[in-house]
């Protein structure tokens, strides 16, 4: 793979890759099946496509998943546009997936078969009733076939059929169904749902698909494509998490609605406005460049402006002139349309060229796109980032998969510490209001479950509030944030990874190569230290023991039976075996990094350096000391060069957050400073919201808005503002900007809590930070979020002035104190949350 997987993708495409090792085993019984990949919008499916076909066709040593020689991909849609943008996708993801494994059926396809190692294409129009794939040819009497001029050899039943029956061939339909549907009539939904239909049970022939994956948004679309399936085994789905995908950086942190408070037409104030918020922040957007060192290319914000299926003309020259008006620098061709129509559209002296949806986002020339319901039939364009729509809309199915176009991040990462770079704006002045924001609030994840974005309808910024003291600050940057750990960690891979992350960005120069070397190393020392082992497994390698039982008729007719036993020597090819079964206990680059320094030591002996490694992977002690030198050498490298990493671009750090993210334990991060927030003005009511003083981030008169805080939370704010010189909103998403603790969930997955606020108190002429976390006992997660708390006080306490966790009970507001040890403990042993709080561990907050 060319793109290193988020977290909760590699978690993902385990578990598909899981289920469809199952799915290959059933096979053996002459059964079906399916699995369902349920990922919400922006979960990047076609990542976890592209990582689970590599899987598929080239194994994966990593996660101990070896190759299907005859593995064949049949990637089903209902629209060609996006076959395409999966094509090109693919081929963006996985260097191993290149253009020739990727073939499109054509009308004109005349394979027998479809053939292993290959992804084939194929959306529902081109199996319609009359599709050149259909009709085929026709059978003469003498057997062979004739061929009309607009037929084909045979049938795509047929070639399905040949598939399935070749032994050599295992064949897995990937359906695309997030998108059947979508460009199509109600006229045409029932022919489409048939051919889904046909291809899973099988039609003309051909008999039922083997294994079916569906990947949707929603695993009731792909179970409904599904009810029609007799006798086929459903294997337990593979859910991605809302929140996960929210917390990757893959999504926008806010989404900015605008509604007009009044009647009447607003087209053009309302798109003038538009693109003077696209031109604003085409300009944020390359000061951010600049600031990184210019890089790569800047982010060019795309304008989108939805018009109704049927617009006027007039409609449309005045959107084109209001652009152009607002817009003079530009240029000619800044203005494209994805219309259905295809072509070039003349308005008022005006040329608009039609822009394939798949491909307006790397024609950064365009700057605004008109767009009917394209927009919300599944292209994915990361840099588009103002929506204004002259359409209604009240149906949530439909606003999910407009807003779903604009909610993806540009660098596939989020900003550190500017909110303005981490929104999308949408003014939407014919939506019902109350479903565009239903759909806002619960595109990610619902807010109450810790994720989803944050929706506001009126906002400002807030930059660098100037009055903090400098001593606030510095305590600010002593905050330890926590990773996530991504389980299925490899440290040797990590250490390995590390290495070559440094020599990319000239820290340590021929960095992989000298941790490998270290690694190499260590290996030939464990070798020395087990040589007797090594030996024994060396002979146990080398020699192959068998019995001969021997029958024979002795005297009197009678059966006589007798044991011979042999030992034969392994060849090369069994050797080579297990020397596979080495490379995924040591990784492969590690393997063949020490059977070269061993074939260099045994001049140039092959067949014995293989050997040699295979008997040293085979002891147990080396594979654990092996995976704690790594992690001991990472911990090295990375401290030794944390002011050069602290130095690089935000996307180069991020490589390293992810990294070492691959611990098996939360790990402590830089907190970055904040630079800008985006806080609702108003309230949904359209009144204005308050505002309080001494926060980090503030307007011009040094005041900070609180609309987005709970009566509860506000009363801690106050009582803390008698006694704190600063405070810190801490962002309730895990970003750069806001201080994570991990923790773990009932089910033993790791999560993040953000806990609400972190206040800044002079104690002894020093500034000291305190955590403050108001949080409610009803919620399913208080105790393991108490829980994470208490590990996090126990290891970073004494940076601390407080730590607390707040809750209203029946005995009014109490805290727990987690710089007590004693009050740990209790957590440690605790079942209930409201107990703790009730119980003499707590104290009465003021």
């Amino acid at each position: 793979m060319k793109l290193t997987l988020k977290d909760y993708q590699a978690d993902a495409v385990r578990q598909v890759l899981g289920r469809l090792g199952k799915a290959r085993g059933l096979l053996d019984l002459d059964l079906t099946s399916s699995v369902a990949l349920t990922a919400p919008t922006g979960a990047g499916k076609t990542v976890m496509a592209a990582a689970v076909i590599e899987a598929l066709f080239f194994g994966n040593d990593d996660d101990d998943v070896e190759a299907d020689p005859g593995a064949t991909v049949l990637w089903f849609t209902s629209d060609p546009s996006l076959n395409e943008q999966t094509r090109h996708r693919l081929r963006q993801a996985s260097e191993r997936l290149t253009s020739d494994r990727l073939r499109v059926i054509e009308p004109t396809f005349q394979d027998e078969r479809l053939r292993p190692g290959s992804v084939y294409f194929l959306n529902s129009q081109k199996l319609g009733k009359n599709s050149r794939l259909v009709k085929g040819g026709s059978a003469a009497e003498d057997g062979e076939m004739l061929v009309a001029p607009d037929l084909l050899p045979r049938t795509f039943w047929e070639v399905l059929a040949n598939t399935i029956a070749d032994e050599h061939t295992t064949l897995y339909v990937f359906l695309d169904e997030a998108h059947v549907g979508m460009n199509t009539s109600k006229r045409d939904l029932g022919e489409k749902s048939t051919i889904v239909r046909q291809l899973v049970n099988g039609e003309a022939g051909a008999p039922p698909v083997p294994i079916v994956l569906g990947i949707s948004a929603t695993v009731d679309r792909f179970k409904a494509a599904m009810e029609s399936a007799t006798g086929r085994t459903t294997l337990p789905d593979v859910a991605v998490d809302p929140v996960r995908v929210q917390e990757s950086g893959l999504l926008k942190e806010k989404i900015l609605l605008s509604f007009p408070v009044e009647a009447g037409t607003f087209d053009t104030v309302l798109l003038r406005h538009a693109v003077t918020r696209t031109k604003e922040s085409g300009e944020l957007w390359a000061a951010y460049h600049d600031a990184q060192g210019g890089s790569g290319d800047p982010v060019l914000p795309l304008l989108v402006v939805q018009v109704p299926n049927t617009p006027s003309d007039e409609m449309l020259l005045d959107a084109v002139q209001t652009i152009r008006a607002q817009w003079p620098e530009l240029g000619p061709d800044g203005i494209a349309h994805v219309f259905g129509e295809h072509t070039t559209l003349s308005i008022g002296g005006h040329e608009i060229p039609y822009v394939p949806p798949e491909d307006v986002a790397e024609r950064t020339h365009i700057r605004a796109l008109l767009a009917k319901d394209a927009i919300s039939t599944g292209w994915d364009c990361p840099r588009a980032e103002v929506l204004v729509s002259f359409r209604p809309a009240r149906d949530l199915t439909h606003i999910t998969q407009l807003l779903g176009r604009m909610v993806r991040t540009p660098l596939a990462r989020s900003i550190p510490g500017d909110d303005r770079l981490n929104s999308v704006e949408c003014m939407l002045p014919l939506f019902d209001q109350a479903a565009a924001y239903e759909v806002a609030a619960r595109i990610m994840g619902a807010p109450d479950a810790g994720g989803g974005p944050t929706v506001q309808v009126a906002s400002a910024s807030y930059g660098v509030n100037a009055a903090i003291p400098e001593a606030v600050w510095e305590a600010y940057d002593r905050l330890p944030t926590q990773t996530v750990p991504r389980i299925g960690s490899r440290p040797v891979s990590r250490f390995t990874a590390l290495g070559a992350a440094l020599a990319r960005d000239g820290i340590v120069a021929d960095g992989h190569r000298r941790a490998l070397g270290e690694l190499v190393a260590f290996l030939a020392s464990q070798e020395v230290r087990y040589a007797d082992r090594v030996g024994a497994e060396i002979d146990d390698l080398l020699a192959m023991s068998g019995e001969t039982i021997v029958i024979g008729q002795g005297l009197g007719g009678q059966v006589v039976t007798g044991n011979e036993a042999f030992e034969l020597r392994s060849d090369e090819r069994t050797i080579e075996s297990d020397y596979r079964i080495a490379r995924r206990a040591l990784s492969p680059q590690l393997a063949n990094a020490y059977a070269d320094r061993l074939e260099a030591t045994y001049q140039d002996d092959y067949f014995e350096a293989h050997l040699r490694t295979s008997a040293l992977a085979r002891i147990p002690e080396v594979i654990a000391a092996l995976d704690e030198e790594a992690d001991r050498l990472f911990q090295r490298w990375d401290n030794e060069h944390r002011l050069a990493i602290k130095a690089l671009a935000d996307d180069r750090r991020v490589c390293y957050a992810d990294l070492r993210a691959l611990a098996g334990e939360p790990q402590p991060i830089e907190l970055q400073r904040p630079v800008v927030r985006m806080e609702a003005t108003e309230t949904t009511a359209g009144k204005p919201v308050p505002t309080r003083d001494r926060h980090l981030l503030a307007d011009e008169a040094g005041r900070f808005p609180i609309g987005s805080l709970n009566g509860w939370e506000q009363a801690v704010l106050e009582s803390e503002l008698t006694r704190c010189v600063a405070w810190y909103r801490n962002p309730s998403r895990a970003s750069f900007d806001s201080l994570a603790i991990a923790y773990l969930d009932k089910a033993g997955a790791w999560r993040r809590m953000c806990p609400d606020f972190v206040f800044f108190e002079r104690v002894r002429d020093v500034v000291r930070p305190s955590i403050v976390d108001p949080h409610g006992v009803q919620f399913d997660d208080a105790l393991p979020k108490l829980r994470g708390l208490a590990a996090y006080a126990a290891t970073y306490e004494g940076l601390f002035h407080r730590i607390e966790a707040v809750a209203v009970v029946a005995a009014g507001t109490r805290l727990l104190d987690l710089t007590k040890p004693a009050v740990r403990e209790a957590i440690g042993r605790a079942t209930d949350a409201e107990a703790l709080y009730l119980s003499a561990v707590a104290e009465d907050y003021a």
